[in-house]
């Protein structure tokens, strides 16, 4: 079965080696945001001859290639996740490392209106939010 990172190789006319696809499969299985290391270790398991040069150059040729978005959130790591076909922002949990996707209609209307506010018509965005669990107590101090 070819994962959804592979079709979109395909379909962008690059060569699929049996590397190429074990690392797209590692990288479409995915549901965190691996870095290169991890993607590494995923990757070896399935194919213990696959090299991190190897992983490092196909995740750069997929990022070049816009099939992986790379994203920094603020832990010294470069971390990728696919393409996504509709946006959606991110919460990082600073304690354990944790990236939750959200979507947020009334915040897409909020960037919106702020561009609108100083003559610009938005066409793209990034938005990370940091935070912490709550612990008891905090609801209360939040409201």
């Amino acid at each position: 079965m070819i994962s959804r990172i592979e079709q979109r190789c395909i379909d962008k006319g690059m060569k699929m080696t049996e590397q190429r696809r074990i690392i797209a499969r590692v990288l479409s299985d995915a549901d965190d945001h691996p870095d290169v290391e991890e993607v590494y270790r995923r990757s070896t398991a399935i194919d213990p001859h696959i090299s991190i040069a190897t992983v490092y150059r196909t995740v750069r040729l997929f990022e070049e290639a816009d099939i992986l978005e790379r994203h920094d959130f603020g832990d010294g790591r470069a971390r990728y996740e696919e393409s996504p076909n509709e946006h959606h922002d991110h919460l990082i949990d600073m304690q354990s490392g944790r990236v939750i996707e959200f979507t947020s209609p009334e915040i897409e209307a909020l960037q919106r209106e702020i561009a609108r506010r100083y003559g610009y018509r938005l066409v793209g965005h990034r938005l990370e939010l940091y935070g912490v669990p709550l612990t008891p107590g905090d609801e209360t101090e939040q409201k």
